[in-house]
């Protein structure tokens, strides 16, 4: 999608053009994250940001290990020792 000058408005808010609100997923109420990147604004519905830190975390875990399962497993073990 092409870039779109927009402006800010009374109180710093910024309105996202709708077809990129739609291309977002977003809309009137929803929660968004946003952050500076390289001195650019970046908007991100938080599923997609969701979706990016499991995709990171994903790397760093092998396949078929659950992170739930060993954490109750290692809190059993510590309370065995108690």
């Amino acid at each position: 999608m092409e870039a779109q000058r927009v402006k800010i408005v009374e109180g710093g808010k910024l309105v996202i053009p709708a077809l990129m609100r739609r291309e977002l997923g977003i809309g009137a109420g929803d929660t968004v994250m946003v952050d500076i990147d390289n001195g650019e604004l970046r908007v991100r519905s938080v599923s997609k940001a969701l979706e990016r830190a499991r995709a990171i975390l994903r790397r760093h875990i092998p396949e078929g290990t659950n992170l739930a399962d060993e954490l109750i497993s290692d809190r059993r073990a510590e309370a065995e020792h108690e």
